[in-house]
């Protein structure tokens, strides 16, 4: 049973998290393969999670890694999602800036995956969610929604894939189950949230906001599904498959008619931005003393 004291200290930690989440809002979408494929992902987006960023716990409840914020922390049957301490420090500068580019994008991803290496927090995996814009004179850009990283081995929970918490983490900034979102708050229901895809006339949404996903890698099956679930109106990627697999991952299955089936549900897909740049990352982990393949099987 929780002791008192933990209990207090867990919830002031909730307190903690949703004031984090309303200050970053007030400053700144065929084969029975396939749909075991997206149910596995949309499992994960669908699970309630509580999503919380903490500070440093005391040493004698550390793990014996680098990472200060490396206990998952069960309440009551909800589980908390840390993002490690130098990710929280750098946020600030994250958040801040404007991006205008796919490169500049997917720079944070890869950014993200690397730095997580480094530390000592996680697998090989950054991803990112921006907000696409127009500025008065037209000119599209891009601010920053949520950030995640691979942290499947630090919190003991093989969800934690860099998609999966940069998607958990926009949806509590926002305050909703689906990025597919409206200029005027509402969550698309009317033109119908969830795609058919045998229904080549469905118009999706009006003044529909523009949340887009860039990875450091090509999503696994899981984190495939999530996007397609979560609301995205466009993915990136960096790496492929076959670079993950090379170092021993296991993506599961994932096939080009995974990719076509995104575009046929109005997700927009672009790969290899940066792919060199990003699978040097993995090679880096792959050549040992960075963490374990935890997932390695037949590919």
């Amino acid at each position: 049973m929780m002791s008192t004291t933990n209990l207090k200290t867990s919830l002031g930690i909730v307190m903690l998290a949703t004031a984090t989440a309303s200050y970053h809002k007030s400053t700144s979408s065929s084969a029975n393969w396939i749909s075991t494929a997206f149910t596995a992902g949309a499992a994960v987006v669908g699970a309630v999670a509580v999503i919380t960023l903490v500070g440093r716990k005391s040493a004698n409840k550390r793990r014996t890694n680098h990472d200060d914020t490396s206990d998952t922390i069960s309440v009551e049957g909800s589980v908390m999602v840390t993002l490690p301490t130098w990710a929280i420090a750098s946020s600030e500068d994250y958040f801040s800036r404007r991006y205008n580019t796919d490169e500049e994008m997917m720079s944070l991803a890869i950014h993200l995956s690397d730095r997580n290496i480094t530390e000592g927090t996680g697998g090989p995996f950054g991803a990112a969610i921006f907000e696409r814009h127009d500025d008065k004179d037209g000119n599209s850009y891009c601010t920053l929604a949520s950030i995640g990283m691979n942290r499947v081995v630090p919190l003991g929970n093989s969800t934690l894939h860099g998609e999966t918490v940069a998607i958990q983490l926009a949806q509590r900034r926002l305050g909703s189950y689906t990025l597919r979102l409206d200029e005027g708050g509402g969550d698309g229901s009317d033109d119908g949230l969830y795609w058919d895809e045998g229904n080549d006339n469905q118009k999706a949404s009006k003044r529909q906001r523009q949340f887009e996903l860039f990875t450091s890698c090509e999503p696994c099956a899981m984190c495939l599904g999530a996007t397609l679930w979560s609301g995205v109106s466009r993915i990136v990627c960096g790496a492929t498959k076959d670079d993950a697999q090379s170092i021993g991952f296991d993506e599961g299955p994932v096939f080009e008619e995974s990719y076509k089936h995104l575009e046929k549900a109005g997700v927009r897909v672009t790969r290899n931005v940066l792919r060199a740049d990003a699978a040097k990352v993995l090679q880096r982990y792959g050549g040992g003393g960075c963490g374990p393949i935890y997932n390695g099987g037949s590919n």
